[in-house]
């Protein structure tokens, strides 16, 4: 049976839920491309602009979510296991990259206080929104399930009873 008919089928669950976690953190990461980083809002006023996550650092957290998909694909099905622990480890540096884009693009953006545009004298303030924090959890999902991922190997436990090769402790003697 193939790698991934093996964590389907018979890997152990933490292995399974190492491997959604890095899914997820991933479509969180992608989500947040897609949805507003933060909204501009003037004291005591509503929503008066947004701020979406191509204006703050183009559309490198999508190219990071799809490298990490790649990624974990490539651990998954990998044929050896050094192969599916670098392609695991790989993963966890996508996700410490886009942790970095947050931390010195994203963070010290939020609650900053500035003109809203060129043409008015109106100060509004930068409130994190549903993408800022997307962004954080998709990366720190990302690294940490990732590293857990590539520490732990992609092998399947051994039944007990059971040596390397697949024989039984009772044949082996």
């Amino acid at each position: 049976m193939s790698r991934a008919g093996d964590l389907i089928a018979g890997g152990s669950r933490s292995q399974l839920l190492l491997v959604l976690g890095c899914a997820a953190g991933a479509a969180l990461l992608a989500g947040s491309q897609f949805t507003n980083v933060f909204e501009l809002k003037p004291p005591g006023q509503g929503v008066l602009g947004t701020v979406e996550a191509s204006d703050q650092h183009g559309y490198v957290t999508l190219v990071l979510a799809g490298l990490s998909l790649l990624l974990l694909v490539t651990a998954i099905a990998a044929s050896s296991e050094s192969l599916a622990q670098g392609a695991a480890f790989a993963v966890a540096v996508c996700g410490v990259v886009a942790l970095l884009i947050f931390l010195l693009i994203d963070l010290p953006d939020a609650g900053t206080i500035g003109a809203l545009d060129e043409d008015t004298f109106l100060d509004a303030e930068a409130e994190p929104a549903a993408g800022f924090w997307f962004e954080l959890a998709g990366s720190l999902l990302l690294t940490g399930c990732g590293s857990a991922l590539a520490a732990r190997g992609m092998t399947s436990p051994e039944k007990p009873g059971t040596t390397g090769t697949g024989a039984s402790k009772t044949e082996s003697g």
